[in-house]
């Protein structure tokens, strides 16, 4: 297996843009991507697009926008981890040797796809969604449970307050606003104990890696990223499981993806993760064994996971600021761990990063293992 460097990096706005296509948000991340690191168009060999509405073709479809066609490309969707599905598949190419250059892009339009603003017909919908078990309900449920083990409510308000304060300082975000504490618990009532300001919002937006052989990396740059694990895991489905705060399919997958990359959590200087809900992402503290099980609550008051703390967890906002247009989500974490790399994160960067960690889960919310499917990558500089 060959070494495989991130070279470029790209990513459009994020927002509520029902008049711009997927085509033309994934456009804006794939030139954002080329001039990020002045390759071609025509050294590409391969791409990798995902989307999770409405597709069909995408790849070809936001690629012949920038003048790219007549190869390979491959279109996939696996919810909202489809970016972290997609930058595998291309990284698996390039690290085998199939090809030395491709590009790998995430893209959705939420505003414009078959769920916006509508509820799912009972006729189309299973026994949870005939019950009210939805994304929200299922996220308070979890949420009541993590309290009966010792969280309080302004615990995950503080997540969100974190959050937003870091993407006050990320010109891409969504939202750009501070929040106190009592501003998201007086928020509108999602389903209790999760207010408004503890969900991410739906949005549109795309984003793209062009990755390379190391060999390749070193004529365009002179501080490529490796990518030092690529790690995907399906759930083994379980109707029901013993304690709904754990996912087993997310620490499996972080487990793969240190062993692969020869790191322990230790060694970790900063996360991007699927923080959907403000009180999954104290959930996915565990996971990925930040701390030991049981002290995410802990790990969260220490201040720990805001910037400047040991292991900052989303510096970029994460979903909760940045929004989260699915298939994009799995890519723009990558994108934002290459960015503290190599020391461009402007006012919210992490002071000498070295390592970091993007994950993200997709799934549904009939399998209570909270994801389907889980990604993680790791990367150096």
């Amino acid at each position: 297996m060959r070494d495989v460097a991130v070279i470029g990096i790209g990513q459009s706005a994020f927002g509520k843009f029902p008049w711009r296509t997927a085509a033309d948000l994934g456009a804006d991340a794939v030139r954002a991507a080329f001039s990020d690191c002045g390759i071609s168009p025509k050294a590409i060999e391969v791409a990798y697009c995902a989307r999770a509405f409405d597709a069909s073709c995408t790849a070809q479809d936001v690629l012949k926008e920038v003048g790219i066609r007549g190869i390979e490309m491959i279109n996939v969707e696996n919810a909202c981890a489809g970016g972290a599905t997609s930058l595998r598949g291309l990284w698996k190419e390039i690290a085998d040797g199939r090809h030395d250059v491709g590009i790998a892009v995430g893209v959705e339009s939420m505003t414009t796809s078959p769920i916006a603003g509508k509820l799912i017909p009972p006729e189309k919908s299973d026994i949870e969604g005939h019950l009210g078990l939805t994304m929200p309900a299922m996220f308070g449920m979890v949420a009541r449970r993590q309290m009966a083990q010792g969280a309080r409510i302004e615990d995950f308000a503080q997540v969100s307050v974190k959050n937003h304060h870091n993407g006050c300082l990320n010109p891409q975000a969504q939202y750009k606003k501070e929040f106190s504490v009592e501003d998201v618990l007086q928020s509108r009532m999602i389903c209790d104990p999760i207010t408004l300001l503890m969900c991410c919002p739906n949005t549109d937006g795309a984003a793209a890696v062009i990755l390379c052989s190391m060999d390749v990396a070193k004529r365009y740059t002179t501080q490529p990223i490796r990518i030092m694990a690529s790690a995907l895991c399906s759930a083994d489905y379980k109707y029901t499981q013993e304690d709904i705060c754990l996912s087993p399919v997310g620490q499996k997958v972080a487990t793969m993806a240190y062993e692969m990359a020869g790191v322990e959590p230790k060694d970790i200087d900063l996360v991007e993760m699927h923080d959907a809900f403000a009180n999954e992402e104290i959930l996915r503290y565990e996971d990925l064994m930040l701390c030991e099980p049981g002290e995410g609550i802990r790990l969260l008051r220490s201040g720990a996971t805001a910037l400047g703390g040991r292991i900052p967890v989303n510096p970029s906002g994460g979903l909760l600021a940045l929004g989260h247009p699915l298939s994009a989500s799995g890519i723009r974490t990558v994108c934002e761990i290459v960015l503290h790399l190599r020391g461009q994160a402007g006012a919210r960067q992490v002071p000498g990063a070295t390592v970091g960690l993007a994950q993200m889960l997709g799934g549904l919310v009939s399998n209570l293992e909270h994801g389907t499917v889980a990604g993680v990558h790791i990367l150096a500089r």
